[in-house]
C-alpha cells in the first residue's frame, strides 16, 4: 500500500466523526444534514469533519457556490479509503 495512502487511512481512523462521515456518502451524494440524521452525529461536527475530509482530497462539494443545500461526494482517494475501512469493519 502507498505510504500516502496509509497515511489517510490514519487520518481518517483516527476520528469516528470523520470515519462515519466518510463512510455516510459512500456511494450517494449527500448534504449535511442528511449525513447527520443517518450517522448521528451533530451538525457542526459534520461540518467540521466535511471541511477536514475536503482538505484532504477525500470528498468534494459538487455545488460550492451554494450557502445552503450543498452536496458531497467522495474522491477516487476516498473511495479507496472507505474499501479498506469498511473490509476491517465488516469482518
Amino acid at each position: 500500500m502507498r505510504k500516502e495512502l496509509i497515511k489517510s487511512i490514519a487520518y481518517v481512523k483516527v476520528s469516528k466523526y470523520r470515519t462515519n462521515v466518510l463512510l455516510s456518502i459512500d456511494k450517494e451524494l449527500k448534504m449535511p444534514s442528511e449525513i447527520a440524521k443517518e450517522t448521528n452525529i451533530r451538525i457542526n461536527h459534520v461540518s467540521k469533519a466535511l471541511k477536514e475530509l475536503k482538505k484532504e482530497e477525500l470528498v468534494e462539494c459538487m455545488n460550492e457556490e451554494t450557502k445552503k443545500g450543498r452536496l458531497y461526494k467522495t474522491t477516487e482517494k476516498g473511495k479507496e479509503i472507505i474499501k479498506v475501512i469498511s473490509k476491517k469493519r465488516n469482518k
